[in-house]
């Protein structure tokens, strides 16, 4: 252990902008990877077949690092509020995507604190990791004490509720460890009785073949019929099990990062306008946003759907 690197490790988290940090004892994760394993044969995972390919990391971090002794999990405040769609002509777009691509800004804050480490602790070895990396980050995040897995499967934190993105520094070093969080959802499942799809299965389990996330992100090709009328307006993502959470409406507050508030109009985008976007445009204008994962043909896809399914409800 090394109490001292370890609080300043988390001083200079905070100075980078993170809201949250929390250390993990690297171990091997036996009855997560059991919950995973389930969940894959239950076919939740939809088409993210990189999941079945990458099970292996996902449970050893060793894989990842070899050596590895440490998880720094970092959260990061997204929480911005704007008007949101009420009418025929817009639709619904996830808070996430509303601005810059979080994988970007979150990444660069997490090389910086690697930097540093490395710097005051000559010959550290790390690997940083942002949702792209094959590593159970919410588990990660409540071994560290970040937050708790709530049943709608997103990390909650008692301070700000779920609009945190995580990310990871794994190290080959010892620190000192942080008690892991407590699963504060009680008897709640306002999450479970909000989702229009009933994509969450039973608590803290979802399946992404009923996910809108999923269906409008994700899934390449026509949406089944079946969830076409339950998508709700919903162009990119949903927030519907995150907007009904008691932590939300009771801790959320303004994220300090700018570069998560709208840009442009990506709260609030008009259906036909969109709509008309060419394959270059969609190329220029979500450069550097998350809403370019679905690609041109997603986009329009699901704004096809937005149209003829009309308005979208008011939250």
């Amino acid at each position: 252990m090394n109490p001292s690197l370890t609080h300043s490790i988390k001083s200079m988290a905070r100075e980078l902008g993170f809201s949250h940090v929390g250390v993990a004892r690297v171990k091997q994760l036996e009855a997560e990877a059991e919950r995973l394993a389930l969940w894959l044969t239950r076919g939740y995972h939809a088409s993210m077949e990189w999941m079945v390919r990458n099970f292996q990391n996902r449970i050893y971090p060793q894989e990842l690092l070899p050596g590895a002794k440490s998880i720094v999990s970092v959260g990061m405040n997204y929480y911005c509020d704007a008007p949101q769609p009420n009418g025929t002509s817009t639709a619904r777009v996830s808070r996430y995507a509303w601005g810059m691509d979080y994988h970007d800004i979150v990444k660069v804050r997490l090389e910086r604190l690697l930097q540093f480490i490395c710097n005051a602790a000559p010959g550290t070895r790390g690997r940083t990791c942002v949702d792209t990396g094959p590593v159970m980050e919410k588990v990660w995040a409540q071994r560290a004490g970040v937050g708790w897995i709530g049943k709608h499967s997103n990390i909650i934190t008692r301070d700000l509720g779920s609009w945190v993105f995580l990310g990871e520094i794994i190290l080959d070093i010892e620190l000192a460890y942080d008690d892991s969080a407590v699963d504060r959802c009680g008897t709640c499942t306002a999450c479970i009785k909000a989702c229009p799809t009933r994509a969450i299965v039973e608590p803290y389990v979802v399946d992404s073949n009923r996910c809108i996330s999923y269906l409008t992100i994700e899934h390449r090709g026509n949406i089944p019929e079946k969830m076409v009328d339950q998508l709700g307006g919903w162009i990119f993502g949903c927030d519907i099990c995150q907007d009904v959470c008691p932590w939300n409406s009771k801790f959320s507050r303004p994220a300090t990062a700018q570069e998560f508030y709208p840009l442009s109009d990506h709260a609030t985008p008009d259906v036909g306008a969109w709509s008309r976007m060419t394959p270059t445009e969609f190329g220029h204008k979500f450069q550097k946003s998350p809403i370019r994962r679905t690609k041109h043909t997603g986009l329009m896809r699901n704004l096809a759907l937005a149209r003829r399914t009309h308005q979208p409800t008011q939250q």
